[in-house]
């Protein structure tokens, strides 16, 4: 049976230049091994306190979709608690934030164990971020090109609004990023991370806590 990775490397061409087939690979193991290394006293700090606010536990695992759809392992702090009502459901996400949390994620703190991921090979330091698994299936044939390269830590769509903006346009600027990807594009992405990263623009969706679930676009309008 084909599966909906299948069918995204299937219709994948080969990365053409000679920065997409090597050097971003090259990049990123220049970059995150170090950059893993130097920040280990600050991870640990920071693991330190989620496991304060969250009874032991710091590290979150999440199966995601990385490059052609495969899946992966993501890794990131533990933001948020498990705390349930009292039929035992979790708590909607913003009950569920403590202000640990949102200063963990307003300083991009929770995303320090990802470097593990991009020396893995699993994520890229820039790319479309990787979403949830059932997204999968409600994305349109462009939106799907997102998968078209590595995942990445920041992206295209994290320097021009991150969660500010609609999930529609989020997926354009993946889009964009996969069809312009070159050496230049990522040092302008990862120059531009580190000025959202201290201004602390865009972690959240408009009047929510986090962000929004994507569930699908609306098909287009229909042509007069």
């Amino acid at each position: 049976m084909t599966t909906f990775a299948d069918s995204l490397k299937a219709a994948v061409s080969a990365p053409t230049t000679f920065y997409a087939r090597y050097g971003k690979r090259l990049l990123d193991l220049a970059l995150a091994g170090p950059l893993l290394l130097l920040t280990l006293p600050l991870l640990a700090g920071a693991a330190g306190l989620a496991a304060l606010q969250n009874g032991g536990h710091w590290l979150f695992r999440q199966v995601r979709p990385g490059w052609h759809g495969q899946l992966f392992m993501l890794y990131k702090l533990q933001t948020m608690t498990d705390v349930r009502d009292a039929a035992g459901q979790l708590l909607p996400d913003a009950q569920r934030l403590p202000p640990l949390g949102r200063w963990l994620r307003a300083t991009s703190l929770d995303e320090l164990p990802q470097l593990w991921n991009i020396v893995r090979g699993d994520l890229s330091l820039v790319g479309p971020r990787p979403l949830l698994p059932e997204y999968l299936t409600l994305y349109s044939p462009e939106q799907a090109r997102r998968h078209d390269a590595r995942p990445g830590l920041t992206g295209w769509a994290q320097v021009n609004g991150r969660n500010a903006i609609s999930w529609e346009e989020k997926f354009a600027f993946d889009v964009w990023y996969v069809d312009h990807l070159s050496f230049r594009l990522d040092l302008l992405i990862l120059w531009r991370t580190a000025g959202r990263v201290l201004g602390a623009r865009g972690i959240n969706s408009p009047g929510q806590s986090t962000t929004t679930a994507f569930r699908g676009s609306p098909p287009p309008p229909l042509s007069s």
